[in-house]
C-alpha cells in the first residue's frame, strides 16, 4: 500500500532583478492506494500531478510530509537548516534513494516508472534495452535474456527485438517501455502521460494491453493522465487535484465491471461531473481568490 501524510512541495524561484519568492506545487496531499489497483491522477495542467508522482518514485523529496511505500519511507523531507542539508546530500548523494539502490542491485522499493517521452534508449536495441535494465538488478545474463524475451513476447514485441528505437512506430516504443517496466517485476509502476504522444487508436489498444498485463501481475499502477476517458477506462479510483497549489479536490471509486465500454453511461455520468470540476477550477475559482 502506498500511504502520503500531509505532502507538500515548495520551490524557490530567483527573479530577474535578483530577488526570490516561493511557489507551491503540491500542497499538503494525504491519500492510501490499495496494492492491486489501478489509479488515475486527473487535474488541469501545472497542478503537481506529476510533481507529486515523481515524490512517490523518490525522484524529489517533499518539503513537507512523508511518503511510505509497504510502511517504508519513500524520502526523507527536505533539511531546514545547514547542519541538516549537509547530513542529507551525505545521504542521498545520487538522484534519488530508488537510483541509489538500484545501483547497488538492492531497491528499496519495486518500482518502475514511465514518461510519456518513450525514456527508451536509442542507442540500444529492443531487446538490450530491456536487458539493461534487468542488469541493473543484478540479473545474471543467462536469465536476463530469458526474461527479456518472456515480456517482449506479452507486449508482442519480440519479432521485433533487434531493431532500434527509431524504427518503431511511437506505439511499439511505448510497449519496450512497458516490457522494460514490467521485467524488473515491480509492486508498482508509476505512468506520466505514457500514452499522450500516440494516436487514438494506438491509445486504445495500449490501454487494453495495459489491463491484460495488469490482470496476469496484479501490480500496483498510478496514473498520471489529462485524458479523463482514459482514467475512466483504466482505474478503479480516480484522484481530481485542484488548480495551483496541487491537493486533493475529490475522489471517485469506479465500480464498473471490466472489460469496460468506453461508452458506458456510468463512466459518462463521472466523466461529466470530474469535467465540471475542471471547469470550476480553471474558470470561477480565480475569482475568489484574495
Amino acid at each position: 500500500m502506498i500511504e502520503a501524510k500531509g505532502v507538500s512541495k515548495f520551490f524557490s524561484i530567483v527573479n530577474d532583478d535578483g530577488t526570490a519568492n516561493g511557489v507551491t506545487a503540491v500542497n499538503s496531499i494525504s491519500l492510501n492506494i490499495p496494492s492491486g489497483k489501478i489509479v488515475s491522477f486527473v487535474g488541469p495542467s501545472g497542478c503537481g500531478k506529476s510533481t507529486f508522482l515523481e515524490m512517490i518514485a523518490g525522484l524529489q523529496a517533499p518539503s513537507e510530509g512523508v511518503i511510505y511505500i509497504e510502511g517504508k519511507e519513500v524520502r526523507q523531507t527536505l533539511p531546514s537548516t545547514r547542519a541538516e542539508r549537509i547530513k542529507y546530500n551525505r545521504k542521498h548523494w545520487f538522484l534519488s534513494p530508488l537510483a541509489n539502490s538500484m545501483w547497488k542491485n538492492k531497491p528499496k522499493h519495486d518500482i518502475a516508472m514511465m514518461f510519456q517521452d518513450y525514456a527508451v534508449f536509442p542507442w540500444m536495441n529492443v531487446l538490450k534495452n530491456v536487458t539493461f535494465a534487468l542488469e541493473m538488478r543484478g540479473i545474471i545474463k543467462k536469465d536476463r535474456i530469458e526474461i527479456a524475451k518472456k515480456y517482449l513476447e506479452k507486449v508482442n514485441l519480440l519479432d521485433s527485438m533487434f531493431k532500434y528505437p527509431s524504427q518503431l512506430s511511437g506505439g511499439m516504443r511505448q510497449r519496450l517501455a512497458l516490457a522494460r517496466a514490467l521485467s524488473v517485476s515491480p509492486k508498482v509502476i508509476l505512468m506520466d502521460e505514457p500514452f499522450a504522444a500516440v494516436d487514438m487508436i494506438t491509445r486504445e489498444k495500449l490501454q487494453e494491453d495495459l489491463i491484460n498485463l495488469w490482470k496476469e501481475t496484479g501490480i500496483t499502477i498510478i496514473l498520471v493522465t489529462h485524458d479523463i476517458d482514459e482514467a475512466l477506462y483504466l482505474s478503479d479510483e480516480i484522484f481530481v487535484f485542484s488548480s495551483n497549489p496541487g491537493s486533493i479536490r475529490n475522489k471517485f471509486l469506479i465500480e464498473a465491471d471490466r472489460p469496460r465500454k468506453r461508452d458506458d453511461s456510468y463512466l459518462i455520468d463521472i466523466g461529466k461531473r470530474i469535467s465540471l470540476l475542471f471547469e470550476y477550477d480553471t474558470k470561477y475559482e480565480s475569482e475568489y481568490t484574495i
